[in-house]
């Protein structure tokens, strides 16, 4: 995937470089072939359809182009993140990115600018270029999306095989080693670490890549070779295994909010102090550190707001000031106001929590980390009504274009991210658990089990096959505000 580096509020990435221009013209759709031929009419374009295997529909072809292979049965992209555009010869469109070993079904082609070759129609909007794909005598398919895809009885639950198809994906993790992250993460150790291109030579080699203490790396395969063991990047650069330290497994999560009542909230001081009253006079226990409670009554005003969260037996009150709570909202005039509909997510910068909707109905509840930075700064969260304009399912952030900076940093393909204002993104954090509190360089960190869900549960949808998926006006991005 051809890619620019940007400066961004969250962190210096990687970006798709096509512009974010979008059009509302569709892909040519197959035509059934006519009984008889008829004479070419002026102005008029003419398509002849093509074999597809006994079929007699796509893929078609452009009259008097050379015919698709009869055994062609999908197309394969040669390259990681081919990109996808949503009109043949109009690179100021992009639709998305192709997942490497996927076959995408093939329903026509096209000659057009940009593409030596020709413009493959590989789904709705969705045209590749022949230069970065190669026909296939195999079925359409696709791998799974990272070394440990969410798979639910077989099913992948991120990409649905019918975009219509999609309630409300579930939580909890589904296996015993399910902490919502696609790979296993590393960091590089006290000492740094060396990456090689090729294993065999890493002892006489000089290294083609190295990394700073603390930069993160996705390993997809481990084997042995010189007397040690070795991981390989998804990169596909090899690291010696004693050189990395793994991210440790985090598997908090936020709550599917049952029938719309949303009275959660969250410990996010390390302990906070549980009293029999709302007068705060002696303190008769404690709770931890991200322990879930349901507030049942609020009283108080100020810093001295006292929340009840006990289950009705015995009396226990908590101090706000130690949880976050998540607290029910309108939805925005950009999400259909008090009459919405569809689903949209609610960020609320003082409470350090996220609630997704479906219309005015609350049907998930979390915390998070926004931007430690001053208001309209390069690290804050920027405040307002935003729609998710890229989703990517996995992508580089880094600062090492930045010379005034104390420290640098490499995270090598963060999951989940969703951006919503310009280079600031939802995404999952593996790096640090300090939700509930500021911390991020602008983007919205969140827990990876819950970054996977919100993934699923936002448009657009990401298709079979795909790695990055762009809006399109028959399926908008979800609607994000910051307030």
């Amino acid at each position: 995937m051809t890619v620019r580096r940007v400066q961004s509020a969250c962190i210096a990435l990687a970006v798709l470089a096509a512009p974010l221009a979008f059009t509302s013209h569709g892909a040519a759709q197959p035509r059934q072939a006519p009984p008889l031929p008829r004479a070419l009419e002026p102005g008029v374009p003419q398509v002849e359809p093509a074999p597809f295997g006994d079929e007699a529909t796509p893929p078609w072809v452009d009259l008097g182009d050379v015919p698709v292979p009869a055994w062609a049965r999908s197309v394969e992209p040669n390259r990681a993140d081919a990109a996808f555009y949503v009109e043949p010869g109009k690179l100021d469109g992009r639709r998305g990115s192709a997942q490497l070993g996927a076959r995408l079904p093939l329903f026509g082609t096209k000659r057009g600018a940009g593409c030596q070759g020709r413009w493959l129609e590989v789904g709705p909007f969705a045209w590749i270029c022949s230069d970065v794909a190669d026909y296939s005598a195999q079925d359409p398919s696709s791998p799974p999306l990272g070394s440990r895809p969410w798979l639910i009885d077989g099913a992948d639950v991120i990409r649905p095989r019918r975009p219509g198809a999609r309630p409300l994906p579930p939580l909890e993790p589904t296996s015993p080693t399910d902490d919502g992250l696609p790979y296993r993460y590393f960091f590089a150790g006290a000492s740094g670490a060396y990456a090689f291109s090729n294993l065999q030579n890493a002892l006489d080699d000089s290294p083609d890549q190295e990394l700073e203490q603390g930069f993160a790396v996705a390993i997809v395969e481990e084997k042995r070779a010189h007397n040690e063991a070795w991981g390989r990047t998804k990169k596909n650069r090899w690291v010696a295994m004693r050189e990395l330290v793994p991210a440790r497994p985090f598997l908090f999560h936020g709550e599917l909010v049952a029938a719309g009542k949303l009275d959660v909230a969250w410990v996010t001081a390390e302990k906070a102090s549980v009293f029999a009253s709302e007068k705060a006079d002696k303190a008769t226990g404690t709770r931890v550190r991200f322990e879930k409670l349901h507030v049942r009554e609020e009283k108080g005003t100020g810093d001295k707001v006292m929340l009840r969260v006990d289950d009705g037996t015995t009396p226990a009150w908590v101090r706000a000031r130690d949880v976050s709570r998540a607290r029910l909202a309108q939805p925005p005039v950009e999400a259909g106001g008090d009459a919405a509909t569809e689903r949209w997510v609610d960020v609320d910068l003082n409470q350090q929590t996220i609630v997704a909707y479906e219309g005015t109905k609350p049907v998930f509840a979390s915390i998070v980390s926004t931007g430690k930075g001053p208001p309209k700064s390069d690290f804050a969260t920027p405040v307002g009504v935003h729609r998710i304009w890229v989703k990517i399912f996995t992508t580089k952030m880094d600062n090492l274009e930045k010379e005034d900076v104390e420290k640098h940093y490499a995270l090598e393909d963060v999951p989940w991210v969703q951006f919503f204002d310009k280079a600031v993104a939802l995404h999952g954090a593996f790096w640090h658990r300090d939700f509930g509190h500021i911390h991020s360089h602008g983007c919205v960190n969140l827990a990876p089990l819950d970054a996977r869900w919100l993934y699923a549960f936002t448009s657009p949808h990401l298709p079979i096959g795909w790695s990055a998926v762009f809006p399109t006006k028959g399926e908008l991005g979800t609607v994000v505000r910051v307030r």
